[in-house]
């Protein structure tokens, strides 16, 4: 026990000496160290910059996926991405009748497994309060069961009602962005603005959710508006529509799409061997179009970041084959001591991996700053996981013993006796 105990004391005080000995080294040789830190520095925010991007990318659209809801289809004119031999045929899609109001009626009265169902049209118009005039603004005409299948919060004020809904009364729900810019100061609520010519008055303001890639439902510069109001605005006939359905609880994505899939047929009269005249669309097709940009953008990370490690590690050798060099003396002044040949291995080795640490707690360090930049600047939440900071660590490590181990394998085999009298 006691002999065990000794070992292990021994053992952390080489670990200690050796820690020493490397510190000692790189402090005296500041130059030297900032050219050895450079490349490992670039290296690590490389790569674990390019990762947390990435992150953040995948995080964003799976919150902006989320918001529109996982459980729910969109039956439109346009398909949003290729056919099964990855061609998109505009020209037939171009052709296929729009989506209708009777449709929307036909599926929300005959489907068994739809919980709700929303007939959508979007538009563009210019918005316009006192002296203020926006560019032009994305508008939302929705049936009354919007709030059922896409996800939001109302800050200040109230829903629709479902007189209001169906009478097609003159109210609105604006987003936050949109609330600041129409209004400024004002309180928003109670107010007309107008869309288009058309009195509108604000009866709630959207929580902000902050900016999506997707882009696809950015409700903090929206307004949402009953769709019996909108079809005053717009021409339903020039517009694409869109019906969303969202799923009861307890039935498969697959089961609703095959039934809204057979009812669509139905209500459009299509034969057995004609094609489907309208597409279903889910969310996955979205995350599944992106999933190889984001591998392309994680590769391109991992060898722009791993040529700069490369760099760095070949650099990191190259000084510790001259700390060698220039320590030789010393190297058998402490063999002749009694130190063992780990003792001088583990020392150079620890010079070696303290060297690259050092560099990727530098890259980390500059990796967060661009982060927490970003965030504040740009709105859009960028953070550095702790996954992330542990690769940039290890990584640094596994450089550091590649890089130092042939120079302190060499010191470590020296010849006391023509060590002390090298020069």
């Amino acid at each position: 026990m006691f002999r065990r105990i000794r070992s292990i004391y021994i053992l952390f005080k080489l670990l200690g000496e050796s820690f020493t000995f490397a510190y000692e080294s790189v402090r005296a040789n500041k130059l030297r160290t900032f050219l050895s830190l450079l490349g490992i520095t670039i290296g690590i925010f490389s790569i674990i910059s390019v990762l947390t991007m990435v992150d953040a990318l995948e995080d964003n659209v799976r919150t902006g996926i989320e918001s529109l809801g996982s459980d729910v289809v969109y039956v439109q004119q346009w398909p949003w991405g290729p056919d099964e031999t990855g061609e998109y045929k505009w020209w037939e899609f171009y052709q296929r009748p729009r989506i209708s109001y009777e449709e929307y009626l036909h599926l929300q009265n005959n489907s068994n497994t739809v919980e709700a169902s929303v007939l959508l049209v979007s538009f563009s118009r210019v918005l316009k309060y006192k002296s203020t005039t926006t560019s032009r603004v994305v508008i939302e005409g929705v049936t009354y069961d919007f709030d059922k299948v896409t996800s939001f919060d109302i800050e200040d004020g109230r829903y629709f009602s479902p007189m209001e809904m169906n009478s097609g009364t003159n109210v609105a729900i604006i987003g936050s962005v949109l609330a600041d810019e129409l209004f400024g100061d004002d309180p928003p609520l109670g107010k007309y603005f107008q869309i288009a010519g058309h009195k509108t008055r604000v009866i709630g303001v959207l929580k902000k959710q902050g900016k999506s890639i997707l882009n696809f439902n950015d409700l903090d510069n929206s307004v949402i508006a009953p769709l019996n109001y909108a079809r005053g605005i717009v021409n339903m006939r020039t517009s694409s529509p869109a019906i969303i359905l969202k799923a009861k609880d307890g039935i498969a994505m697959d089961e609703m799409q095959g039934e809204t899939k057979m009812l669509m047929r139905s209500i459009r009269r299509l034969k057995p061997s004609q094609k489907d005249n309208f597409s279903i669309n889910e969310m996955s097709i979205i995350s599944q179009q992106l999933n190889p940009i984001m591998d392309v953008i994680g590769i391109a990370g991992w060898l722009i970041g791993g040529l700069s490690i490369l760099i760095g590690a070949f650099g990191v050798a190259n000084i510790m084959f001259v700390s060698v060099k220039e320590r030789t003396s010393m190297i058998g002044i402490q063999k002749a001591l009694g130190a063992k040949n780990y003792f001088i291995l583990t020392q150079f080795l620890f010079e070696a991996v303290l060297l690259t640490i050092i560099g990727g707690l530098l890259g980390l360090l500059t990796v967060f700053a661009a982060t927490t930049t970003i965030t504040y600047a740009f709105d859009f939440p960028i953070t550095l996981s702790v996954m992330n900071i542990i690769r940039g660590i290890l990584i640094s490590t596994i450089v550091g013993i590649l890089a130092g181990i042939i120079p302190a394998y060499v010191a470590s085999r020296l010849n006391p006796v023509v060590a002390i009298g090298a020069k």
